[in-house]
């Protein structure tokens, strides 16, 4: 994963809808669809804002499949912080990212 540009990294977390949606989704993954709702925003701006976190490696998408057989995405949250530093020339932007449960269980089997 590369480092995301402070830009952009800025511009999502002041949007309200993609800070909602990424406070929704570290606790567990949701639908777009239940996004639309928690979020009280329209299903267009929800999956804008979804491809915007997941171009920026906010937010990782999953799909699964539901009992009647039929696929459908939900997506969590991986940014875990984000800092900024303000130089007199530049502004850098470090994201630490959550670990998922696929990737920490790839871990400890290769580990074995």
């Amino acid at each position: 994963m590369t480092e995301p540009d402070p830009e952009t990294v800025a511009t999502l977390l002041a949007d309200e809808a993609a800070r909602t949606i990424l406070t929704e989704t570290v606790r567990e993954p949701r639908s777009a669809a239940e996004l639309t709702e928690t979020c009280q925003v329209s299903g267009p701006t929800v999956y804008r804002r979804l491809e915007s976190l997941e171009r920026a490696e906010l937010i990782d998408m999953e799909t699964r499949l539901d009992p009647d057989g039929d696929h459908y995405e939900v997506y969590s949250a991986t940014l875990d912080r984000a800092v900024f530093d303000l130089q007199p020339e530049t502004l850098d932007c470090s994201v630490s990212r959550r670990e998922r449960m696929a990737d920490r269980f790839t871990d400890i089997v290769e580990g074995l």
